[in-house]
């Protein structure tokens, strides 16, 4: 029986989807809906979407918030485009991929996935166009590794949930994220784009028309990449300090400044006063960039929080002990299990993170059954998140619509490119499953 209700949640969460209903909403319905078939109480629903807010937002809302501010921050103050223009002459044209791609990843690390996007478009047109290369062969890399930063390292939406859910460690999750990413990216990247420099494309773009301002002044590189990679500098930094350190007052000091929310606080300070108040900004100003940054993520965090309620009312109904069992009937790997179920959601819903969260409220139980690693369970639904993307997926379209593409192309690169990071991502993931 609770099988069929999951199915039919999720078939449910599917349907809605395809009518254009807010996965906020959706989200709620299906979560309600269960729980009332699953035998649960009105009043128990009512307390198990309390509880689900409270446990999702207290762990998330503002890791989430302060990584949005500071990625608007960069982005407005020039930081975002000091680090892409720095890269690239310094990698030269015969090296353009590699630069292209580390520009996409360090970029991707602080700025979400739409937003990292729309900043890079123009730079692979104008590197296509002066450097006369294929479109692809510098599109892809790019792409590339925004894609896996946003499906792999906190703090992108999904995994801080999935973080979040599965009580997982934040520094191991990137950690480990950035192990399986590395190689991940480089296949996805460089070597997928040489493969597709074949498929001729328009390169023409109305990018190509709109020149930079000759007298447009730009932050210098260092603070830039210092402020940009900050965050994961001090969690990082806290991890080694947990796991070498003896206890004293610099390990004390290093695993605070290096909790995730801490990390952030401080990069948006020393980012606000850098490229807002000391680059001549009003605080009027750089206070409307942190406003802007809030707005644009609030209905993301609103699908995050009723993906949490879901997550909440399978656990309070019990079924979570059964799902447990499900996979050991199915004989099949906790971490495999999470990314089928996860992948096949993708190819349904659409939406990465939608997919990402509505799996969390399934594979959870085997994560707290203590039969798989917190950690590698994220990275392993965050792997299928992003497998074999098409039609019902908004980033299909940016990609088709900004590169002047027809569908077929489109499929040959953009979903080619997402399939072979959901792939290689779970071997990856399988892998470190195996050395640990």
């Amino acid at each position: 029986m609770e099988l069929l209700v999951i199915f039919f949640a999720i078939c449910l969460q599917i349907f809605l989807t395809y009518k254009k209903v807010s996965p906020f909403l959706s989200l709620l319905v299906v979560a309600i809906l269960s729980g009332l078939f699953l035998g649960m109480e009105p009043m128990q629903i009512i307390t198990s979407v309390e509880k689900g807010v409270g446990n999702t937002l207290g762990g998330l809302a503002l890791i989430i918030c302060l990584g949005a501010i500071l990625g608007k921050v960069l982005e407005t103050g020039g930081a975002a485009e000091k680090i892409s223009v720095t890269l690239i002459n310094g990698f030269g044209q015969k090296n353009i991929q590699w630069a292209v791609l580390l520009t996409g990843f360090l970029i991707g690390l602080p700025l979400y996935y739409n937003a990292g996007f729309v900043i890079l478009v123009p730079l692979v047109f104008s590197i296509a166009s002066k450097a006369k290369l294929p479109l692809l062969y510098v599109a892809i890399p790019m792409a590339a590794s925004l894609s896996t930063t946003h499906c792999f390292l906190p703090p992108h939406p999904s995994p801080v949930f999935l973080v979040n859910s599965f009580h997982a460690n934040m520094g191991k999750t990137l950690m480990y994220g950035f192990i399986i990413t590395i190689p991940v990216v480089i296949i996805a990247g460089p070597l997928l784009g040489r493969l597709l420099k074949g498929i001729e494309v328009n390169i023409k773009s109305f990018f190509l028309s709109a020149e930079e301002p000759a007298n447009k002044k730009l932050p210098a590189a260092f603070p830039s990449f210092l402020i940009g990679l900050l965050p994961v500098i001090l969690i990082t930094l806290a991890v080694i300090a947990g796991s070498f350190l003896p206890d004293n007052f610099l390990k004390k000091l290093l695993l605070f400044i290096g909790d995730p929310t801490i990390a952030l606080l401080l990069s948006v300070f020393l980012a606000v006063w850098y490229f807002g108040l000391k680059a001549g900004k009003t605080m009027d100003e750089t206070m409307k960039w942190l406003n802007d940054a809030i707005s644009g993520i609030a209905i993301i965090l609103l699908i995050i929080t009723a993906g949490g309620i879901f997550k909440q009312v399978l656990q309070d109904s019990g079924t979570d002990k059964y799902i447990a069992s499900f996979s050991e009937k199915w004989q099949m790997p906790p971490l495999i299990f999470g990314w089928v179920v996860t992948a096949i959601l993708r190819v349904a819903i659409g939406s990465a993170t939608v997919a990402g969260i509505t799996a969390a409220g399934v594979v959870t139980p085997l994560v707290v059954s203590g039969v798989v690693s917190p950690e590698l369970m994220v990275l392993a639904v965050g792997a299928g998140s992003v497998f074999g993307s098409h039609i019902n997926d908004s980033g299909f379209w940016m990609f088709k619509e900004f590169f002047n593409l027809s569908l077929k192309q489109t499929f040959m690169s953009w979903t080619v490119m997402e399939t072979t990071i959901s792939i290689m991502g779970l071997l990856g993931v399988l892998l470190l499953n195996v050395i640990l």
